[in-house]
């Protein structure tokens, strides 16, 4: 097959997965109204695939066939075909993925749809072969199958995509209290789940599943220990860990995190790294500070745009070879290290003759090593002289593709995680990064006062969504209780606002995925499930609950119960998928604690107040800093007013369930203070 030459609509776009198929055969259109009216005129329905750059199973269909000639003629004779970047448009992904799975697939990238030209669909499926094979339909069958349903039998057709259409649209269920043992049944489902012997929740594949180790910490620190310590070492050890250039692949393709998904999402490195600082707090361990350190190494070199926001993702392929980038021969070790590193690297990590990865398609060895470790050596220093000369080397080949759309969802997330570390590790390093990324988020992601969603090559596009806005105001607040700028709460209340003003469901209770005046889709999403990226509704309701503690605006706390409300029924049907949602439940039932530090920053004494509070692992807290003379906080929380140093020295007040104790000066009775309302708690 010769290498296609014409260009088609999507040459004009700017997501780096339209652009991948802009030279495909295939008459691709991106989503629009031209595409939809073609339709209409030509009388066609609509295939819509949906997929992303780093996305190795997307880049397979497209080998196999969007750049075959014959496939690409004959969906260009029966559709009108449109390509859609699912990181770029959550919310047409969220609608046609959860289709997907209503009509009994699985779900996952690539997603293939067939509908109506009025966005009906009536078919549905993730990656297709180019031919039928071991039971799976392929894309030249099922081209004549749909065009004889379109052709002779429209009427089923239509009235199977109007049906698809109302189930996609009908309410969870009445709004209802979620049940009081909720977090207990998650607890125990989780518990259920948990492998003990390589850690990790459920079979293969196995994804990092932070926001599940999140929720078990805070449920029970002790009692999570074993599991979070299990599940941490092993990603850390195993081969969905990059051991060369550090950072975590999207998941593992086994039960052993040995063979990964190659590619590199920026959700992933901030999702597991928020999960790492919560475990240095928690236990103190410096292997989570390391992780969390070696993440952060990797988003920083290679990952953050000049302008300071973080790019989405890195591919799993180069040279048209899924991993080949990350794999290593013997012979390509012997030329790096001398005899007696190889033989230390090769022992280290568990190097094979005739390769340790197959490949996922054929099952064959390929000679390739995916370097994993059984546990971390105690001379580090001679492992780590072995990976830099590692890291140079790889340094030389071929790059995996990197997707430099900058994406405000995501950048809230890192910039969340950033934070944490700053004031966790004592790094202002990370501080100046996520602040960085905070300025141009708020500098040139928006437009007329309301966030978007993409940045790349100076261009926005797509108005923001729930998550972009429910994900940055996460990062703002954690930034905020990293330096205590007070700008920052108030742009975090400003973007709280466009929320309560546009997003929310006034029926039923919750946010819709989209604004109220974005584009009308078949529905309006909406969700809270919590899979690899945690929803837009169970940030959002933690949001909620912070600013309720940090401005007394308790409608806001009422808002997020009713939130948790309007999802209940599927809540209480599977709790463990909602572990993010459940770290609200957590905040709500009890254990929440506000804290105003009163005195000057730059005091020793102050900074010594700040040290005591940041010592004590506290998640459900909220924290102000009130200096003498600094009226602006009392702006926006007047419960402060009252609230001062205490004959000259700094004074912590720590406040329960809206009531406060005596303040406090001395921050050894502030640690006390603390341990105490856990034990109570």
């Amino acid at each position: 097959m010769s290498e296609p030459t014409q260009s088609n609509r999507l040459i004009h776009e700017k997501s780096p997965y339209l652009l991948q198929h802009s030279r495909n055969p295939v008459d691709w259109y991106p989503w629009g109204e031209e595409a939809f009216n073609k339709a209409h005129d030509q009388d066609k329905p609509v295939f819509l695939s949906i997929g992303y750059a780093t996305c190795h199973w997307c880049h397979v269909m497209a080998h196999e066939s969007f750049e075959n000639e014959e496939a690409a003629a004959r969906l260009n004779e029966a559709f009108i075909c449109i390509k859609v970047d699912r990181e770029e448009r959550p919310d047409i992904d969220e609608v046609y993925m959860t289709a997907c799975q209503m009509l009994g697939n699985r779900g996952g990238w690539p997603l293939t749809i067939v509908m109506t030209p009025d966005k009906r669909p009536f078919f549905a499926t993730t990656y297709m072969p180019l031919e039928t094979r071991s039971g799976h339909l392929g894309l030249l069958d099922l081209i004549p199958r749909i065009s004889n349903l379109w052709k002779n039998r429209r009427a089923d057709t239509l009235r199977s995509a109007e049906r698809i259409t109302e189930m996609l649209g009908e309410p969870g269920g009445a709004a209802e209290r979620p049940d009081a043992e909720l977090l207990t049944r998650a607890w125990q489902e989780s518990e259920e789940a948990f492998d003990s012997e390589y850690g990790g929740f459920g079979p293969a594949p196995k994804f990092p599943s932070a926001h599940r180790l999140l929720f078990l910490m805070r449920q029970n620190p002790g009692t999570a220990q074993p599991t979070v310590e299990k599940t941490l070492t092993a990603m850390r050890l195993g081969g969905i860990w990059d051991h060369i250039g550090f950072g975590i692949h999207r998941y593992s393709t086994d039960r052993k995190w040995l063979v990964p998904h190659f590619e590199k999402m920026l959700y992933d490195q901030a999702m597991t790294a928020l999960a790492c600082c919560e475990a240095f707090e928690a236990y103190g361990s410096d292997l989570y500070r390391r992780m969390a350190g070696e993440i952060f190494g990797y988003v920083l070199r290679d990952m953050t745009a000049p302008e300071g926001g973080f790019y989405s993702a890195e591919d799993a392929d180069s040279e048209g070879v899924e991993g080949r980038f990350y794999v290593w021969s013997v012979d390509e070790l012997q030329a790096v290290l001398p005899p007696d590193e190889l033989t230390l690297a090769v022992r280290l990590f568990h190097v094979q003759t005739n390769g340790n990865f197959r490949d996922e398609t054929t099952r064959r060895q390929t000679g390739a090593n995916i370097l994993h470790l059984n546990e971390l050596p105690e001379d580090r220093a001679a492992l780590e002289t072995i990976r830099r000369k590692l890291f140079f080397a790889r340094e030389q080949r071929i790059h995996p593709l990197k997707d430099t759309k900058i994406l405000t969802d995501w950048n809230g997330l890192m910039i969340a995680a950033l934070a944490k570390a700053a004031r966790g590790f004592n790094l202002p390093e990370y501080e100046t990064a996520a602040q960085c990324a905070a300025e141009f988020i708020w500098n040139k992601m928006q437009q007329d006062g309301r966030l978007l969603h993409r940045w790349r090559d100076g261009k926005t596009a797509v108005p923001g969504q729930l998550a972009d806005y429910a994900f940055f105001i996460f990062g703002l607040l954690e930034l905020y209780e990293t330096n205590f700028d007070f700008h920052l709460l108030e742009k975090a209340l400003l973007l709280n606002k466009t929320v309560l003003a546009h997003f929310p469901d006034k029926l039923r209770g919750g946010f819709y995925l989209t604004a109220d005046d974005a584009e009308t889709l078949i529905i309006r999403p909406k969700s809270m499930y919590d899979g690899a990226i945690p929803s837009g509704n169970s940030i959002q309701m933690m949001n909620l609950l912070r600013l309720a503690r940090l401005t007394g605006h308790t409608e806001y706390e009422t808002l997020a119960d009713r939130t948790l409300r309007a999802f209940s029924s599927i809540l209480n049907r599977m709790p463990s998928g909602f572990t993010q949602a459940l770290q609200a439940l957590q905040f709500l039932q009890g254990g929440a604690c506000d804290i105003v530090i009163a005195g000057d920053r730059d005091l020793p004494d102050t900074q010594a107040m700040i040290r005591a509070v940041r010592s004590v692992y506290q998640p459900n807290r909220t924290v102000i800093l009130k200096e003498p003379g600094c009226t602006d906080v009392e702006t926006i929380a007047p419960f402060t007013a009252d609230m001062t140093a205490v004959n000259g020295k700094c004074a912590v007040y720590i406040c329960r369930d809206f009531s406060c104790e005596q303040p406090l000066t001395d921050p050894q009775a502030v640690r006390a203070a603390l341990q105490k309302s856990l034990s109570a708690d």
